[in-house]
């Protein structure tokens, strides 16, 4: 089988083996592919391999010997499933190989936010310790998270795990989520509105769906404590960004912390950007090597249970 991999450079930038995939069959990897080039790289394809690269109905129709599209993440909105429904292609996706480093990224954009440790780093770098008067300073309030309440928007696998951080860090933990299934012991399910009310943090877990499509707006926001801090690592689109640049300019928000944004690179004049109290990492929190690792091998078991007739995963 040919197998093409149109955009593979994110995964595997150089410091791991492609063999788990190269025994599958004749593989090809290109490091990044654009729009104009997805017809003439794939069109011997029976596989495709996607991580961000966007396969349109239009896209899927011309390339004839495609059988399987495996997409290289959780999320799987760069596929138009319901064409590759129409043309009998299987699309899988890959689930938990991110789960411990998202979580740990999560928490590592709150504590910034709250213990903002790089600032005084760089603050006693600079000689403000040596020069203090005290023996100790502080720059800007640190906030304590014990006691306070995690609002979790998505209970899945990340947002379970976030959940047992806090609730170990000593945090009231609310949840809600489209399933109606148990929480976890602990976990509080609430309604979207008592979530937004109630929560000094809130953490994005969900899938980017019509549904929850800038969840985050004016109204949500206007819900929001102005001590409460905003932590992103699901989707950009989750947010609407006008909003809430807008609240942290007002001080209707005490910080926001990104991991993901509405286009990514983004553009130069997106207003979060320049917007106080706001910390962006480049959509880095599934990229530990641990997590890649995990990623590629269970990308070539997908593809094997494919080809032995018993597909697994399957969200097409």
């Amino acid at each position: 089988m040919n197998i093409v991999f149109l955009d593979g450079y994110t995964l595997n930038p150089g410091d791991m083996s492609w063999n788990p995939l190269e025994t599958l069959g004749n593989f090809t990897v290109y490091d990044r592919t654009a729009p104009e080039d997805i017809v003439t790289r794939a069109l011997d394809a029976d596989i495709v391999l996607s991580n961000k690269v966007m396969l349109s109905a239009e896209t899927l129709q011309q390339l004839p010997k495609l059988r399987y599209i495996g997409v290289t993440a959780t999320g799987y909105n760069n596929v138009d499933i319901q064409a590759a429904q129409r043309l009998g292609i299987t699309v899988t996706n890959v689930r938990g190989y991110s789960t411990p480093a998202v979580a740990q990224h999560t928490l590592s954009l709150l504590l910034a936010l709250t213990n903002h440790t790089e600032l005084h780093s760089q603050s006693t770098r600079q000689g403000d310790w040596a020069n203090a008067k005290d023996w100790c300073y502080w720059k800007t309030p640190l906030v304590e998270l014990s006691g306070k309440t995690m609002g979790l928007i998505g209970l899945g696998d990340i947002g379970a795990q976030v959940a047992k951080i806090a609730l170990a860090m000593g945090m009231r933990v609310l949840a809600h989520r489209k399933s109606q299934l148990p929480a976890g012991a602990g976990i509080e399910l609430v309604a979207l509105e008592t979530l937004f009310r109630e929560s000094d943090v809130v953490s994005l877990h969900c899938p980017l769906t019509d549904e929850t499509r800038e969840i985050i707006n004016a109204d949500s926001l206007a819900l929001l404590k102005k001590t409460a801090y905003l932590i992103n690592t699901g989707r950009g689109p989750l947010i609407h960004e006008g909003a809430l640049a807008h609240a942290l300019h007002a001080g209707d928000l005490a910080g926001a912390a990104l991991d993901v944004l509405s286009n990514e690179p983004p553009k130069a004049d997106n207003p979060l950007l320049t917007a106080p109290n706001c910390i962006i990492t480049p959509h880095i929190a599934w990229a530990f090597q641990e997590s890649r690792i995990r990623l590629l091998q269970l990308v070539a078991e997908n593809i094997a249970a494919f080809q032995h007739g018993e597909a697994i995963n399957v969200v097409s």
